[in-house]
């Protein structure tokens, strides 16, 4: 509720008051971006946590079958993105607040700071789950691989001649077990996207408005031209503070949910290498009908329509250079009117 108000008495300051004035529309633009959207973020968080309780729950579920060594290539990646985004968003707040001029500028600063930390704190936290799933789908195939081999040798588990006959019966039930694990976690990719996908869409659509105003305002420093005031940016070095995180947490959001998908994908080819190599009917059946399984699910991380992998840094790369030439076209346009209308008087 608190936050809330302090959204609004934000907005009410620039485009209402004048409080916090900016020196262009593209600076006025960039603020009530970066409010809404930060706002949208938080709102959604707050509304949709039951939905994201569940999935936890689920995930937590799943995840209980994973060991220590299972979590060791991920612990230290996912402990020093965390820690260090923390400690770094924490300390562009501290500076951004001692070096305001006053206690409104102070104000909206620490709001401003505290939104960037907010929206962080969710993306971490989807990051991380897909983390989770990437292990999960890893440790399925690591039992194809080993499923494989046991067919390869072909050596029967047990010595009465009935299970001879039916060609290895454990086999079959390891089979069953992963079919089972493979949905589990596929109804968990799907309800992960169903739970974050607003959030989802708000932080890209706020990456790709900061990156974009960010250059932009970088490029006009480059040539001279004073079109915002840096005294109410948030971050200490602005240009290359701002493009670099936002840079950062989209290209590591779409590795992540890469190579989950990767790992999902190679689950399709250890099915069917393990089809050619065995003999056994009711092994290939089973196989076949795994792979059937396979077709029907898509285990690939989207947000309304937008499907987060490489094909998404290109959109957003090809957007924001179109973006950034209207930009400065409507800027050299303005310049023009402005220098026409002088010349007339």
């Amino acid at each position: 509720m608190v936050f809330t108000m302090g959204i609004g008495v934000a907005i009410y300051a620039i485009d209402i008051s004048n409080i916090l004035s900016y020196d262009s529309v593209p600076g006025m633009l960039q603020a009530n971006c970066y409010l809404i959207f930060g706002f949208l973020i938080s709102v959604v968080t707050f509304v949709c946590q039951n939905c994201r309780l569940r999935v936890l729950r689920e995930i937590s579920r799943i995840s209980s079958q994973l060991t220590d060594e299972d979590f060791g290539r991920w612990t230290l990646t996912i402990q020093a993105k965390d820690i260090l985004g923390f400690i770094f968003l924490a300390g562009q707040m501290t500076r951004a607040i001692m070096k305001s001029g006053s206690y409104i500028l102070a104000a909206f600063k620490f709001l401003g700071m505290y939104t960037t930390l907010v929206v962080f704190l969710m993306d971490c936290q989807y990051m991380n789950l897909v983390c989770v799933l990437e292990l999960c789908f890893r440790k399925i195939n690591q039992h194809l691989i080993a499923l494989r081999r046991k067919v390869e040798i072909d050596e029967p588990h047990l010595l009465r001649r009935v299970y001879h006959e039916n060609k290895n019966p454990l086999i079959l039930h390891e089979l069953q077990v992963l079919k089972k694990s493979y949905q589990d976690v596929s109804d968990a990719v799907r309800d992960l996207n169903d739970a974050f996908c607003l959030q989802n869409v708000a932080s890209i659509v706020l990456t790709f408005a900061e990156i974009t105003f960010s250059l932009y305002f970088y490029i006009l420093k480059v040539l001279g031209v004073k079109e915002i005031n840096l005294e109410k940016q948030i971050w200490y070095s602005y240009f290359i503070m701002s493009v670099g995180y936002y840079a950062a947490k989209i290209a590591f959001t779409v590795w992540t949910c890469e190579i989950t998908k990767d790992q999902a994908l190679k689950t399709g080819i250890l099915v069917h290498d393990v089809i050619l190599c065995t003999s056994d009917d009711r092994t290939k059946e089973e196989m076949q009908l795994f792979s059937l399984q396979l077709l029907h699910r898509d285990n690939s991380f989207t947000a309304k329509g937008l499907s987060l992998d490489a094909t998404l840094l290109s959109a957003i790369v090809g957007g924001i250079t179109t973006y950034l030439l209207i930009l400065i076209q409507f800027l050299l346009s303005s310049k023009s009117c402005r220098g026409g209308a002088d010349a007339g008087q």
